[in-house]
């Protein structure tokens, strides 16, 4: 759906909303709601709604995947979390498909809504075989990280609450 709005001449244009923010680069665009039919927190003030961190995705991402925040040559990015390395540990979840390249919008907290399969009040913890997922058995091999992730609300959505994590020696 686009927006009729008045252009920088005064003539009117068709545009199209912006559903998630990138930030100052998208100041003055009108906004839209996402495919869920709500407002996006990436569009919301500081304060208000759930607390995210937008940068480019160092890989892509499936919505529901835990990933992790780090440093690349000097600039942020978001990359799958992993069980098989300390500094990948999970500072997040993304709600949203991202290409490699493209903004990933991180919750830092809060519902993971968009897995399946789970079982309700059991807790999760980053997966050791696949880089992202959730399990509730973890690895608990020497060289390993033990990070739980939260526990399930519900069939698809995992409670997330940042923590550390455990090497196993």
């Amino acid at each position: 759906m686009k927006i009729i709005t008045i252009g920088k001449n005064g003539v009117q244009e068709a545009v199209n909303p912006v559903v998630s923010s990138a930030g100052a680069a998208d100041k003055g665009k009108p906004v839209g709601l996402d495919e869920t039919g709500k407002l996006d927190p990436t569009v919301m003030p500081s304060g208000l709604g759930a607390t995210t961190y937008v940068a480019p995705a160092y890989e892509a991402l499936s919505a529901g995947d835990f990933v992790n925040i780090f440093d690349d040559a000097g600039t942020t990015k978001i990359r799958l979390a992993d069980a098989q390395s300390v500094t990948r540990i999970a500072h997040g979840f993304v709600k949203n498909s991202v290409a490699a390249g493209g903004n990933a919008s991180v919750y830092l907290e809060g519902e993971n809504d968009k897995l399946s399969g789970l079982t309700v009040g059991s807790e999760y913890f980053l997966d050791f075989n696949e880089k992202g997922k959730a399990v509730t058995n973890p690895n608990v091999s020497p060289g390993l990280v033990v990070q739980n992730l939260g526990f399930a609300l519900s069939t698809t959505t995992i409670l997330f609450k940042r923590e550390k994590g455990i090497v196993i020696n």
